[in-house]
C-alpha cells in the first residue's frame, strides 16, 4: 500500500488536507463516513479528512504502549493550554486554579448553565447558531431566546440588546451563549464587538458562556480575541478543546475556563462531572496544545487554500449562492436561496419542510453531496446550508461540480 500522501508533490506534502485519499478516507468507520451512503461526498459533520497529528499519534501510541489508560489526573491539560494561550494570543489569563476538566464543549456548557441559571431561565444565541446550542439547552429545561445576527453575519448590538431585555423580563436569571468564532458563518468577533457585548452583558445582569472550541482555527486576515481577555467578563466563562482544530471528537475531554468573578460559581460543579473527560483523552488534547503547533500551522495554509478556493469553485458552479469567506473555522455558510431548491420537497399548507430543508436535501439526493441544512441552525439558516472545506482539494472540485450540475440539469 502507498504512502498517504505520496501522490502529492513535496511542496504539499506538508498540508494535512492532501494527505489521505478518498479511499483511505472511506475506511473510517466515524458518524461523517458511515451515515450516508459510499457514494456520497460527506462535506456535513466537523471532522476534517487528515491524518492524526504526530506528536499526538506518538503520545497516545506511549500511552498504549504503557498500559496507561486508567483515570485522568492532574492539571497539565490546563497547563498546556495557558501556554497555547500566552504563545498564541497574547493572553495570560488561563489560570490552572480556575480551570475544569468536562467530557466535551457541550457538556461542559450545561454544566456550567447548571450553575449559573436555574430550569426556566432563558439563554440567548445569536442565530443562525450551531444547533446543540438549541438541543442541549431545551433539554435541560432552560429556554431559547433569539437574537439574529445582522445582514453581515456579525453580531446586531441592537437585536442582541432587545433580546437580554426578554430574556430578563419577568427577573429571572439569563445567560448568552456565544459562539466565538462563530459556528456556522466563520465569523471572528472582533475586539470592540466583545467590549460591546461585555458591556450589554453587565448592563442587563446576563452571564455569558463563550464556546470558543473553534479558536485555534482563525484563518489569516482576523485575529482571534478571548472573550475573557476583555474588560467586563470577569464573571463568564469561556470553554475550549483541541477537538475542532486537531480533529479529536472521539477523544472526549474539554476545559472549562472561569473569570476571577466566576471561580467560586465553578467551585460548585459537582465533582462527578471530572470523570466524564477520557485519560487517552486528555493526554491527546494536551499534546495537541503544547506540541501541534506546527501541525496547526500546516493545517490553517491548507484551510486558507481551500477557502479562496472554495469561492472560485462557487462563482464557477454556484453563481447564484452567496458565500461570504469565513474569517474562522473550516466551515463555510452558503445562502441557497436564489437557487429555488426548496421547490423540490413538498411541504405543508404553510410551506414549513419546503421552505426550510430544500437546498441540502437536493445536493443530496441530486449531487450526492452531504451537507449540513441550515434550518437546523435555528432563525435565519433556511434556504441555506453549512459545507465543511476541511478536505481535499481534489473532492472540494468533485462537490461543487457535482452541486452545480444537480441546480443547472433537470
Amino acid at each position: 500500500m502507498k504512502r498517504a500522501g505520496s501522490e502529492v508533490p513535496e511542496a504539499q506534502r506538508a498540508d494535512p488536507l492532501v494527505r489521505l485519499s478518498l479511499e483511505q478516507l472511506r475506511e473510517r468507520t466515524s458518524m461523517k463516513w458511515r451515515v450516508h451512503p459510499a457514494d456520497v461526498l460527506p462535506l456535513w459533520v466537523a471532522e476534517m479528512d487528515v491524518p492524526l497529528a504526530p506528536p499526538i499519534a506518538e503520545a497516545l501510541h506511549r500511552a498504549i504502549d504503557l498500559g496507561d489508560t486508567g483515570y485522568p489526573y492532574g492539571t497539565a491539560y490546563a497547563e498546556a493550554l495557558a501556554e497555547f494561550a500566552q504563545e498564541r494570543w497574547r493572553w495570560d489569563g488561563v489560570r490552572i486554579e480556575r480551570t475544569a476538566v468536562v467530557p466535551d464543549v457541550m457538556m461542559g456548557i450545561v454544566e456550567v448553565l447548571r450553575l449559573i441559571t436555574a430550569p426556566g431561565d432563558a439563554v440567548v444565541v445569536c442565530s443562525p447558531v450551531y444547533p446543540p446550542f438549541y438541543a442541549f439547552v431545551t433539554h435541560d429545561a432552560r429556554k431559547i431566546v433569539e437574537a439574529r445576527l445582522g445582514p453581515d453575519l456579525r453580531v446586531d448590538l441592537d437585536t442582541l440588546e432587545e433580546a437580554f431585555v426578554r430574556a430578563r423580563s419577568q427577573g429571572r436569571r439569563a445567560a448568552f451563549l456565544m459562539s466565538n468564532p462563530h459556528n456556522p458563518t466563520g465569523v471572528v468577533h472582533t475586539r470592540e464587538e466583545l467590549q460591546a457585548i461585555a458591556r450589554l452583558a453587565g448592563k442587563h445582569g446576563i452571564r455569558v458562556i463563550a464556546d470558543e472550541v473553534h479558536a485555534p482555527l482563525v484563518l489569516p486576515g482576523a485575529t482571534f480575541i478571548p472573550f475573557l481577555s476583555i474588560e467586563g467578563s470577569e464573571n463568564g466563562f469561556a470553554l475550549t478543546s483541541a477537538s475542532k482544530a486537531w480533529n479529536l471528537a472521539g477523544l472526549k475531554a474539554a476545559l472549562v475556563i472561569a473569570g476571577p468573578d466566576a471561580a467560586d460559581d465553578l467551585r460548585r460543579m459537582p465533582e462527578e462531572v471530572s470523570h466524564g473527560p477520557s485519560h487517552l483523552g486528555v493526554i491527546a488534547h494536551t499534546a495537541a496544545f503544547r506540541e501541534g503547533g506546527t501541525w496547526l500551522d500546516e493545517l490553517i495554509r491548507g484551510l486558507d487554500a481551500n477557502r479562496t478556493l472554495l469561492g472560485q469553485l462557487i462563482e464557477e458552479h454556484l453563481p447564484e449562492a452567496h458565500y461570504r469567506p469565513p474569517e474562522g473555522t473550516y466551515l463555510a455558510w452558503l445562502d441557497c436561496t436564489w437557487l429555488g431548491l426548496h421547490s423540490d420537497l413538498q411541504g405543508d399548507e404553510l410551506g414549513v419542510v419546503s421552505d426550510v430543508a430544500g437546498p441540502a436535501n437536493t445536493f443530496l439526493d441530486r449531487a450526492r453531496v452531504a451537507l449540513s441544512s441550515g434550518h437546523v441552525f435555528g432563525s435565519g439558516g433556511a434556504g441555506c446550508v453549512r459545507l465543511n472545506f476541511a478536505t481535499s482539494p481534489a473532492v472540494l472540485r468533485q462537490a461543487l461540480s457535482r452541486m452545480g450540475r444537480a441546480v443547472r440539469e433537470p
